[in-house]
């Protein structure tokens, strides 16, 4: 279920939070929080109800093997670290198989020239998202930082709705006590009135932003040979400005559903897009997924604690991994290889004390962000490596209004602007339009955190809520469900 549907935002929603409260001022709690997991469930199996044993299995597995590390260890005659191990590699093993099956037979059918038949497996809706959040409280387990929660609890802690989907990558410490609360068992209605605020610039980021740029970013991509210089640069930058709409807006409705049940998500960006160095970029960027990679895969890697080559090849690694976790593609792990070797060259820069103009370093790291993102995005290589030699070395077409009157352009190719995806001029509007909202404006995360439910906000999120609806007649999913 989208959370940009008539399904979610009219009936789901709504009866969730309404039947949820209800149970909690009859005091019965424990059929509260058991009637918001099966809803969690419900939430998941909109799709196909195929993959709900999926998930169901992993969370009592989880359960079950982070119990056993805790304070039950002793119930236990194998080793601990014996345990966590066979728990990870679980985890592992199950997001492998639906996720990079394919990937491996291609890739051992071409060393190998085999011919071994493709799986074709549907990767399960969230399992990427399920498998990391399970690992982390594995974990910690075993560092016995977690308590001997009971089931219901734990299953909530992973299933809860608004974050299952597409995160933020949630950790037990911050989500258990909070469903632990009895403040939180009441309707809050300053969490409400802030909640449908988020909520509601989040939906005006996904359906009215993203999916504008996701038109234009598509067309480009589809056909790169035909692009020329202008286009190239317009495709490029509309997938960058469509990856952070979609999912920050996603971020927000997520944010946003979670506090009317009193629930407060952990903040997922913050104005990415203004960092002056790659290193600033990754803490605004996906910052619990930032916060999972540091914690639970550079840190016992290492860290920096072992030397300037250690600490770049632990980057590099935690890297790699990284953007093999986006997805099953040799794309996804170039990508991540250049943002790892991007904080290398960062930390080295850093050594010797320099310091560039802060608008030189902002361009610097937005331009690189831009670029790699092809690769993130393209289907092969040969697509990024297409349009990428057509940001630099395209033909350079303008429109003849701008010809004419600048007679020194007379040797320039005339047309119309952006022809071939299909934006005219309303394309660079749209881009000028999404560099001020990201550089001029406060984030979300900060209108939130000053807001005030009065009138001007009332009537800023019933417009942006109505324009939003009016956009829904081409809803489409979010990027980071592929993920």
């Amino acid at each position: 279920m989208l959370f940009n549907s008539y399904e979610f935002i009219f009936f789901f929603l709504p009866f969730t939070f309404f039947i949820y409260f209800y149970l909690l001022n009859k005091r019965l709690i424990v059929g509260a929080k058991g009637f918001l997991v099966f809803s969690s469930l419900f939430f998941y199996s909109w799709w196909n109800i195929t993959y709900l044993p999926i998930i169901l299995t992993s969370m009592l597995f989880n359960y079950v093997i982070g119990n056993s590390l805790n304070s039950n260890f002793q119930k236990v005659k194998i080793g601990k670290k014996s345990l966590l191990t066979f728990g990870i590699l679980s985890n592992v093993a199950l997001l492998g198989y639906f996720k990079y099956s394919d990937f491996f037979i291609e890739n051992l059918n071409l060393s190998l020239d085999a011919n071994i038949d493709l799986l074709h497996l549907a990767l399960p809706l969230a399992i990427s998202f399920f498998t990391f959040q399970q690992v982390a409280y594995l974990v910690d387990s075993y560092r016995e930082e977690t308590k001997e929660y009971d089931f219901l609890n734990y299953a909530l802690f992973v299933t809860f709705f608004p974050q299952l989907i597409a995160g933020p990558i949630v950790h037990h410490g911050e989500m258990m006590p909070q469903f632990a609360s009895r403040w939180n068992l009441v309707k809050n209605y300053k969490n409400i009135a802030a909640g449908l605020f988020i909520f509601s610039i989040g939906l005006f980021k996904k359906v009215v932003i993203a999916d504008t740029f996701a038109t234009w970013a598509s067309n480009g991509f589809n056909k790169p040979e035909v692009l020329n210089l202008l286009e190239a640069w317009a495709t490029s930058l509309s997938y960058t400005f469509q990856l952070y709409f979609d999912f920050s807006g996603y971020t927000d409705m997520a944010i946003g559903a979670a506090l009317l049940f009193n629930i407060r998500l952990p903040i997922n960006f913050n104005s990415p897009y203004k960092a002056t160095s790659i290193q600033d970029f990754w803490r605004r960027w996906h910052i619990t997924l930032s916060r999972f990679l540091r914690d639970y895969i550079y840190i016992p890697l290492g860290g920096n604690r072992q030397g300037s080559f250690k600490t770049s090849t632990n980057l590099l690694s935690t890297f790699i991994i990284g953007g093999i976790w986006h997805g099953a593609g040799w794309t996804f792990v170039f990508w991540g290889f250049l943002h790892g070797m991007a904080l290398v060259i960062h930390n080295i820069w850093k050594s010797f004390g320099i310091k560039l103009p802060k608008i030189l370093a902002w361009f610097i790291t937005f331009n690189f962000i831009n670029i790699t993102w092809v690769f993130f995005r393209a289907e092969d290589f040969n697509t990024a490596l297409i349009i990428l030699k057509k940001m630099f070395f395209g033909e350079l077409i303008l429109p003849y209004s701008i010809i004419e009157k600048f007679s020194y352009l007379s040797s320039t190719k005339g047309g119309v602007v952006f022809f071939h995806i299909d934006a005219s001029s309303d394309g660079i509007l749209w881009i000028l339009g999404a560099f001020i909202l990201i550089l001029g404006f406060r984030n979300s995360t900060a209108t939130m955190n000053g807001f005030k439910p009065n009138f001007k906000n009332a009537l800023l999120m019933y417009s942006l809520f109505i324009v939003s609806l009016l956009h829904f007649t081409r809803i489409s999913e979010f990027l980071y469900f592929n993920f």
